[in-house]
């Protein structure tokens, strides 16, 4: 089922953030705490996507490799410096590969998205979905994935100009009619808001105050034992900022 993580607030290394933290994204790739029975690790890669300071588009990097296995992103990781970071690490569902561009974040301009869960009956509960997008979105999916597809849908909404709030809404509700029981938690930043769904899955969120330190962390798991992580409720939208969050109930 996946565990993600969006993080916005002052220039941080990548180690810091994903691989220091006592419960970071490396734990939870080899002890998650809450896959709701979707998988008990995330082996099947890994992947993150940063904004270098000044810079209006992310770098991105993925692989297929588990994250603990991979020493190349360790040392990266360390030497890596951003104050907007959104990564993944994977428990591919049954049936879909595990191959490097099936890893989130997915990417288009100064987008980052992945998504954290399983559309039930892939692929056939989503042929009407897919229909509906340019064949040339069709044609140029990361990977066979239901996560892929979900990318193409919000990355031709935000391509039409639509609010990525409405947007992630209305594409958890349309999948959720389609594919009914689905994980919908779906996560978005371009490098200074992240928008994040809680639908059948774990979700937190940690607001840090106080002028230039201020900082948000959004996360499936809790990455400290800090008390102030607030839960998602499920069904809910959260827009995030460093300093302040709001949710939103999602029907």
């Amino acid at each position: 089922m996946c565990r993600h993580l969006a993080h916005l607030g002052p220039p941080a290394t990548l180690a810091s953030l994903l691989l220091e933290p006592e419960h970071g994204l490396l734990a939870q790739s080899w002890a998650p705490a809450d896959m709701r029975g979707g998988g008990t690790i995330n082996a099947d890669g890994h992947g993150a996507g940063w904004y270098p300071p000044g810079a209006a588009a992310p770098v991105r990097y993925r692989s297929a490799r588990p994250l603990w296995a991979d020493t190349s992103f360790a040392s990266l990781a360390g030497a890596t410096v951003s104050g907007a970071v959104l990564a993944a690490v994977r428990s591919a569902t049954v049936g879909m590969p595990a191959v490097e561009t099936a890893a989130a974040p997915f990417t288009d301009g100064r987008w980052l998205f992945s998504h954290n869960g399983v559309v039930r009956g892939w692929p056939a509960t989503m042929a009407t979905a897919a229909s509906s997008l340019p064949v040339t979105d069709l044609l140029t999916l990361d990977a066979p994935t239901d996560a892929a597809l979900l990318w193409a849908l919000v990355r031709h909404g935000l391509a039409a100009g639509d609010d990525p709030a409405d947007l992630l809404a209305r594409v958890c509700a349309d999948t959720e009619r389609a594919a009914p029981e689905s994980r919908l938690n779906l996560l978005l930043t371009d490098g200074t808001t992240v928008w994040a769904t809680a639908w059948r899955h774990a979700l937190a969120v940690r607001t840090v105050t106080g002028g230039p330190a201020a900082a948000v962390t959004v996360a499936s798991e809790p990455t400290h034992a800090f008390p102030d992580w607030t839960r998602v409720p499920d069904r809910h939208l959260v827009v995030a900022r460093p300093g302040h969050h709001d949710l939103h109930r999602l029907t």
